[in-house]
C-alpha cells in the first residue's frame, strides 16, 4: 500500500471523512479533481497565466485594451526592437488574449476578449 492510501486509510480510520474505504474514497478524490479542472484544461489555463506573467506583455495589453496598433506602434509605446515586440504579440496571441488583422502590410493587434480584460482591470491585474 502506497503512502497515499496508508494516509486515507488512516483518515478514514479517524472519522474525520465520510468515506467506507480509502480506495473508494481515493477514486473519489480523482473524480472530483478531473470534474473541476481536468489536466488538459489546467495545461491550457497554465499558458495563459504563463503569457500573463512578463511585464513587457502585461504593458502590451495595457496599450491594447486602449485601442487597437500596429506592431510598429507598440514598438515605439515599449521601446522594443521589432523582433521582440512581435515574438511577445504571437505569445499572446498563441492564447487568444489578442488578434490580429491585417491590411496590407501592416498588422494591427488588439484584444480579443474586451469583458475579460474589464474584469483584469476591475481585479486590478493591468
Amino acid at each position: 500500500m502506497s503512502k497515499i492510501n496508508k494516509r486515507l486509510e488512516r483518515l478514514a480510520e479517524s472519522g474525520s471523512c465520510s468515506c467506507e474505504s480509502a480506495s473508494e474514497y481515493s477514486d473519489e478524490l480523482r473524480e472530483l479533481a478531473d470534474r473541476n479542472l481536468s489536466l488538459e484544461k489546467s495545461e491550457a489555463r497554465s499558458k495563459v497565466f504563463k503569457a500573463l506573467a512578463d511585464p513587457i506583455r502585461l504593458r502590451i495589453l495595457g496599450l491594447l485594451s486602449s485601442r487597437e496598433m500596429c506592431v510598429c506602434e507598440v514598438m515605439v509605446a515599449l521601446d522594443l526592437t521589432q523582433p521582440t515586440a512581435s515574438h511577445h504579440l504571437r505569445i499572446l496571441e498563441n492564447v487568444a488574449l489578442v488578434k490580429d488583422r491585417k491590411e496590407g502590410k501592416w498588422v494591427f493587434y488588439s484584444i480579443s476578449k474586451p469583458d475579460l480584460f474589464d474584469g483584469m482591470r476591475k481585479l486590478e491585474i493591468l
